[in-house]
């Protein structure tokens, strides 16, 4: 039975006889069950899947874009410090060269700290990931029980 012609059932009207004390479930619409909570389980785990495909898309897109940024960031430290060598090196007294080499030292240092920022933003998106992870592996842990909430039974006159 579908789920269209489960609803239209369940949509007649109908009489209480009396109430059932857990009785066991009647053994041809065990077959049916079994594949229903298949299917409900099966659907589940692709809406799961595309949940994951999805976080797991958009958490890549982040550390793209912020590994080239940062990347793109040091490689331009790096050309202002080959800049500022040249400088220092053809500097005429000794005033402009050691001004040149504290510029070389701050530019590094700034480039060392992007660089330490670039770890870090990959280890933050490994941690994400690793999060993302468990969220979907708490998710593959299902419980089923079923449970009788009643009987139909058709008394056709």
């Amino acid at each position: 039975m579908d789920d269209k012609a489960a609803a239209r059932l369940l949509s007649l009207p109908g009489n209480l006889i009396k109430t059932l004390n857990g009785g066991k479930i009647n053994g041809g619409l065990d077959t049916t069950l079994e594949q229903r909570q298949t299917a409900i389980q099966k659907e589940i785990s692709e809406r799961n899947a595309r949940f994951f495909e999805a976080e797991a898309d958009k958490l890549d897109g982040w550390a793209d874009d912020l590994k080239i940024g940062l990347e793109r960031e040091i490689k331009e430290l790096d050309r202002q410090i080959k800049e500022a060598r040249r400088a220092a090196t053809a500097a005429l007294t000794l005033e402009e060269n050691l001004a040149g080499q504290k510029q070389i030292k701050a530019l590094e240092a700034q480039r060392n700290q992007k660089r330490r920022s670039l770890f870090d933003a990959q280890d933050e998106v490994d941690r994400q990931r690793d999060d993302l992870i468990a969220m979907i592996e708490g998710k593959l842990q299902q419980r089923t029980e079923i449970v009788q909430l009643f009987e139909i039974r058709l008394n056709l006159r």
